[in-house]
């Protein structure tokens, strides 16, 4: 928490990058799900394995700009304020920090729906490489209306009035950063799932869960504050003009 909060103190550019990397690479999991993209090509070659890989970490970055740059414009059109969009995001973050941190098996639940899917959409000869890739590996594997919620929420929280260009940049870069590991991790996620075991997946899976809770109680905190003072401001003036 006073690494977050220090955050402040830095330059715009630092703390997109240093505030966003955690948030999205908590949220999008690349070591957990790397496991479970092993389960889903098992049946594939290792040359498809890694043509899909890179086209994941390709759509995942593409989904993940659009709602850090244009996200917060959209919802700004439909009247939804900053620190609304920072408590929703935040409950939304912090709600799947406490699903995955108390749910049980949730790595072979998830494995199982997801190996569900990729049958569904392998099922037919016309279903290709991009498609699979597509879906249901970036949508919605890695890139779910979770990480979308927390693109969104980095994007709008330097807004302000105008657009903060090097914080959006900063957070742009830790976006960047997590789509390249993924496609890392999922060049190598047979040897990642053998190399961590069961035991070894569901503790790394409980400690990025601790992570992503924590980050989303910092984001609903934050947009509790500004709600607050916006309201102290509000009334302060009601009182001035009353007296």
């Amino acid at each position: 928490m006073q690494i977050l909060s220090s955050l402040g103190n830095l330059g715009s550019f630092p703390k997109g990058l240093l505030l966003g990397f955690p948030a999205l690479f908590s949220i999008i999991d690349p070591i957990g799900n790397s496991v479970i993209f092993s389960q889903m090509t098992s049946d594939r070659t290792r040359t498809e394995r890694r043509a899909i890989a890179g086209l994941v970490g390709l759509y995942a970055l593409i989904l993940l700009l659009a709602a850090l740059w244009a996200g917060s414009p959209i919802l700004h059109f439909f009247g939804v304020t900053l620190s609304a969009l920072k408590v929703g995001g935040g409950t939304v973050v912090a709600a799947a920090g406490w699903r995955l941190l108390f749910q049980d098996e949730q790595v072979e639940s998830h494995t199982s729906e997801a190996q569900e899917a990729a049958a569904e959409q392998t099922a037919g000869e016309s279903a290709g490489i991009s498609d699979f890739a597509f879906f249901p590996v970036t949508m919605p594997l890695v890139v779910g209306p979770g990480a979308i919620s927390v693109a969104i929420t980095l994007g709008a929280t330097q807004r302000g009035n105008g657009m903060d260009l090097p914080y959006l940049l900063g957070v742009s870069l830790a976006a960047a950063a997590s789509c390249a590991i993924i496609v890392v991790l999922f060049r190598y996620a047979d040897l990642i799932g053998r190399a961590l075991g069961p035991s070894g997946s569901r503790a790394v899976k409980r400690i990025v869960a601790l992570l992503l809770l924590s980050i989303g109680v910092q984001i609903v905190s934050v947009g509790l504050q500004d709600m607050l003072v916006s309201f102290v401001h509000a009334a302060s003036h009601v009182a001035a003009a009353a007296g």
